[in-house]
């Protein structure tokens, strides 16, 4: 195949990216994406928040809807991929059209992994992962409505606090000990516990639920015998990667395409980014970041890759939460027991800290925003710095 053509499945985030970044990185040729929504690739945070408050919603697309034609990008939207077919490079729709493609990136993205035993309530049981799940799950959150969220991670908490601002009273289920456990600080995890009680959120730690029947109400049994009544259930308990195309046509996986640091999988041909993407360390362990920054920079990588361009150099990881009037950001490394506090977390404001040998390997800002980039920048300095002057609002974070 003489002409270099690329296909891009998937119309998320990565996905849409990666065709900005090809076209910005001088890739001129056939480019291809296929979606199996309807909509042009859009932006995914706002489901979990302005979907559900704003008096009108309006999904917000990632690239304008006129960057498509302009950079002659052929999309194919609401198609269903059938088949990969690696030995003579074309894809296969469930109606039959094949394309070529020289090099292949998937963006297929991840599924709510299914609870089986909420799934028979019907259709009161909700996930959240695509714009129809937060337009039907938008007109469920009544005022005076009973909504029982199960995972206390951050979806769960971010519905949590959309429920309860739309007048609903919301009970959260959590199986661990803490919410957002996997991702966010002691401190923070405290403060996250208590600001959703404080709103008026049940929040039920160290719980499961073993029995569900639909009637007149939803009854959700829980191991302890307690039953709660709720008009809707919404789950969040992780993810289940849409590896299935990647997995038939003979690609290593494992709840997610294996790929190396340069997002290349088992076939040197085909690339992945995004939730779908789960990379090999040099250790041998797998590791997926489901963020949306994640999805930004891997579409990145992926497209240098593909034009054997330099790979973009590594920032600290960095994702986002929005709860009540609270903004929450993270960067750097979240595991670890001791943190220092910047401010005052209940005036509404502060940055927790953790140093390695004196230097800041993580942080989260509460309601802090403007001094992210120079977390960011104070991270990839790596210099010791004084923890006096860190925990002092007198000091300037800037200054250091």
């Amino acid at each position: 195949m003489s002409e270099q053509i690329i296909a891009i499945i998937g119309g998320g985030q990565a996905g849409a990216m990666a065709a900005a970044a090809l076209r910005q990185q001088g890739f001129n040729g056939p480019l291809h994406l296929f979606s199996d929504e309807a909509h042009l690739p859009y932006e995914r945070p706002p489901l979990s928040k302005a979907m559900l408050l704003d008096d009108a919603p309006q999904l917000q697309p990632v690239l304008p809807a006129s960057w498509w034609q302009e950079h002659n990008v052929q999309l194919h939207l609401g198609v269903t991929l059938r088949q990969i077919d690696r030995a003579s490079r074309t894809l296969t729709l469930a109606d039959g059209q094949t394309y070529r493609w020289s090099q292949l990136l998937l963006a297929t993205g991840a599924a709510a992994r299914p609870l089986p035993l909420l799934n028979k309530l019907g259709e009161r049981c909700f996930t959240l992962r695509h714009a129809g799940d937060a337009e039907r799950l938008r007109d469920v959150l009544q005022p005076g409505k009973a909504i029982v969220i199960v995972g206390a991670g951050t979806i769960g908490l971010e519905l949590a606090a959309s429920a309860t601002q739309r007048g609903c009273t919301v009970t959260v289920v959590e199986m661990a000990s803490s919410v957002m456990g996997r991702n966010a600080p002691a401190p923070v995890r405290d403060y996250l516990l208590a600001r959703h009680q404080q709103a008026g959120v049940r929040v039920l730690l160290n719980s499961t639920i073993e029995h569900a029947e639909a009637g007149e109400f939803l009854s959700l049994t829980l191991q302890n015998g307690e039953t709660l009544l709720a008009d809707a259930v919404v789950y969040g308990i992780g993810i289940v990667a849409n590896d299935a195309l990647a997995r038939d046509a003979g690609l290593e996986t494992a709840n997610g395409i294996i790929v190396d640091s340069a997002c290349t999988t088992s076939d040197p041909d085909i690339f992945a980014a995004g939730d779908v993407a789960i990379m090999r360390l040099p250790d041998g362990s797998l590791v997926r970041v489901e963020s949306w920054e994640n999805a930004n920079n891997q579409a990145q990588i992926a497209a240098a890759a593909m034009l054997n361009q330099p790979l973009p150099h590594k920032t600290p990881g960095w994702f986002w939460t929005d709860q009540y009037r609270d903004n929450l950001q993270f960067i750097g490394e979240m595991q670890g027991q001791t943190w220092l506090c910047r401010g005052n977390p209940e005036r509404g404001k502060a940055i927790w800290l953790q140093l390695r040998d004196g230097a800041i390997i993580g942080a989260a800002a509460l309601n802090n925003g403007r001094e992210v980039r120079v977390l960011r920048k104070l991270i990839q300095s790596e210099r010791a710095l004084s923890e006096e002057a860190l925990c002092d609002e007198g000091v300037a974070l800037k200054s250091l």
